[in-house]
Protein backbone atom coordinates (compact mmCIF):
# COMPACT_ATOMS: atom_id res chain seq x y z
CA UNK A 1 0.00 0.00 0.00
CA UNK A 2 1.49 3.48 -0.89
CA UNK A 3 2.14 5.44 2.27
CA UNK A 4 0.57 8.98 2.00
CA UNK A 5 2.51 12.56 2.90
CA UNK A 6 1.39 11.82 6.57
CA UNK A 7 2.50 8.70 6.93
CA UNK A 8 6.12 9.84 5.46
CA UNK A 9 5.61 12.77 7.79
CA UNK A 10 4.88 10.68 11.01
CA UNK A 11 7.69 8.44 9.92
CA UNK A 12 10.19 11.67 9.77
CA UNK A 13 8.83 12.86 13.10
CA UNK A 14 9.12 9.19 15.05
CA UNK A 15 13.00 9.65 14.03
CA UNK A 16 12.80 12.26 17.14
CA UNK A 17 13.30 10.47 20.80
CA UNK A 18 11.61 13.54 21.96
CA UNK A 19 8.50 12.90 19.58
CA UNK A 20 8.46 9.43 19.53
CA UNK A 21 8.27 9.66 23.56
CA UNK A 22 5.33 12.58 23.97
CA UNK A 23 3.59 10.20 21.01
CA UNK A 24 3.49 6.45 22.89
CA UNK A 25 2.13 8.56 25.95
CA UNK A 26 -0.55 10.65 24.15
CA UNK A 27 -2.47 7.40 23.37
CA UNK A 28 -5.61 7.41 21.65
CA UNK A 29 -6.32 11.37 22.12
CA UNK A 30 -3.20 12.32 20.07
CA UNK A 31 -4.53 9.62 17.71
CA UNK A 32 -7.66 11.57 17.34
CA UNK A 33 -6.17 15.35 17.24
CA UNK A 34 -3.65 13.66 14.29
CA UNK A 35 -6.35 12.44 12.43
CA UNK A 36 -8.75 15.73 12.45
CA UNK A 37 -5.69 17.46 11.68
CA UNK A 38 -4.96 15.41 8.91
CA UNK A 39 -8.16 15.49 7.61
CA UNK A 40 -8.76 19.29 7.52
CA UNK A 41 -5.62 20.12 6.03
CA UNK A 42 -6.64 17.18 3.29
CA UNK A 43 -10.07 19.22 2.94
CA UNK A 44 -7.75 22.66 2.54
CA UNK A 45 -9.78 24.15 5.16
CA UNK A 46 -7.78 26.11 8.16
CA UNK A 47 -8.75 26.09 11.87
CA UNK A 48 -11.45 29.05 11.43
CA UNK A 49 -12.72 27.43 7.74
CA UNK A 50 -13.53 24.34 9.67
CA UNK A 51 -15.06 26.07 12.75
CA UNK A 52 -17.08 28.16 9.91
CA UNK A 53 -18.52 24.60 8.59
CA UNK A 54 -19.61 23.67 12.05
CA UNK A 55 -20.70 26.77 13.32
CA UNK A 56 -18.16 26.63 16.78
CA UNK A 57 -15.26 29.21 17.13
CA UNK A 58 -11.32 28.49 16.11
CA UNK A 59 -10.37 27.99 19.80
CA UNK A 60 -13.01 25.04 19.59
CA UNK A 61 -11.21 23.08 16.72
CA UNK A 62 -7.77 23.99 18.15
CA UNK A 63 -8.95 21.82 21.15
CA UNK A 64 -9.91 19.32 19.19
CA UNK A 65 -6.68 19.06 17.28
CA UNK A 66 -4.40 19.05 20.48
CA UNK A 67 -3.57 16.01 21.80
CA UNK A 68 -3.37 17.28 25.35
CA UNK A 69 -7.76 17.46 25.16
CA UNK A 70 -9.11 13.93 25.93
CA UNK A 71 -13.13 15.47 25.63
CA UNK A 72 -13.95 13.97 22.31
CA UNK A 73 -17.91 13.55 22.54
CA UNK A 74 -19.04 11.17 19.63
CA UNK A 75 -21.15 13.46 18.96
CA UNK A 76 -18.36 15.66 18.10
CA UNK A 77 -16.30 13.51 16.14
CA UNK A 78 -19.28 13.04 13.95
CA UNK A 79 -20.03 16.18 13.45
CA UNK A 80 -15.92 17.08 12.58
CA UNK A 81 -16.01 13.84 10.35
CA UNK A 82 -19.26 14.57 8.37
CA UNK A 83 -18.32 17.86 7.90
CA UNK A 84 -14.56 16.59 6.27
CA UNK A 85 -15.95 13.67 4.13
CA UNK A 86 -15.14 11.65 6.53
CA UNK A 87 -16.83 8.50 8.85
CA UNK A 88 -16.18 7.71 12.53
CA UNK A 89 -15.62 4.20 13.58
CA UNK A 90 -14.93 3.59 17.28
CA UNK A 91 -12.80 -0.10 17.85
CA UNK A 92 -13.09 -1.56 21.31
CA UNK A 93 -10.52 -4.01 22.08
CA UNK A 94 -8.97 -6.45 25.20
CA UNK A 95 -4.98 -5.63 25.63
CA UNK A 96 -4.92 -9.49 23.27
CA UNK A 97 -6.57 -7.83 20.28
CA UNK A 98 -10.10 -6.79 19.56
CA UNK A 99 -12.88 -7.91 21.71
CA UNK A 100 -14.82 -10.26 19.37
CA UNK A 101 -18.48 -10.68 19.94
CA UNK A 102 -19.66 -13.94 21.79
CA UNK A 103 -23.53 -13.07 21.32
CA UNK A 104 -25.21 -11.77 18.16
CA UNK A 105 -26.16 -8.37 18.17
CA UNK A 106 -29.50 -7.64 19.39
CA UNK A 107 -31.82 -6.31 17.03
CA UNK A 108 -34.21 -4.31 18.39
CA UNK A 109 -37.11 -3.10 16.09
CA UNK A 110 -39.42 0.48 15.51
CA UNK A 111 -42.64 0.04 17.95
CA UNK A 112 -45.45 1.09 15.88
CA UNK A 113 -48.55 3.27 16.87
CA UNK A 114 -52.07 3.63 15.53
Amino acid sequence: MKKTNFDLYLEEQMRNPDFAERFERAGEAWDVAIQIASLRRRAGLSQKDLARKLKTSQQSISRLESPAYEGHSLATLRRVAKALGATVRVTIETNSGPAAMSEPATVYKTRQFK
